[in-house]
């Protein structure tokens, strides 16, 4: 599967962003999805992941009530909206696609948020 993010950019404080990942090449609801991130001198790390059906996500401590993963099988696409960012949410974001014990990457995406 080949999986493509769009959205990225630069954003003040407080402000919001949308990424997508579109999916091609397998058929898209055999796959869990996910979005990773990682900043410069960091490890990257989970942010927020989806089930086959979209009915069950989860998310880490430090992006819960503020980020929103959703998914359109339809339109091959996963979605993160992102809303009262944090400079600290700066980071370039990636989308996955699992399907145990394999996990498919994206490029990636940068997120800037300024203070």
């Amino acid at each position: 599967v080949q999986l493509v993010e769009t959205g990225g950019g630069l954003v003040q404080a407080g402000g919001s962003l949308r990424l997508s990942c579109a999916a091609s090449g397998r058929t898209f609801s055999n796959y869990f999805m996910d979005w990773f991130r990682q900043s410069p001198g960091k490890e990257r790390e989970f942010v927020a992941g989806i089930n086959r059906s979209g009915g069950s996500t989860n998310y880490a401590d430090s992006v819960k009530g503020r980020f929103t993963i959703s998914r359109d099988n339809a339109k091959n696409t996963v979605y993160l909206q992102m809303n009262s960012l944090k400079p600290e949410d700066t980071a370039v974001y990636y989308c996955t696609a699992n399907d145990p014990p394999r996990r498919y990457w994206g490029q990636g995406t940068q997120v800037t948020v300024s203070s």
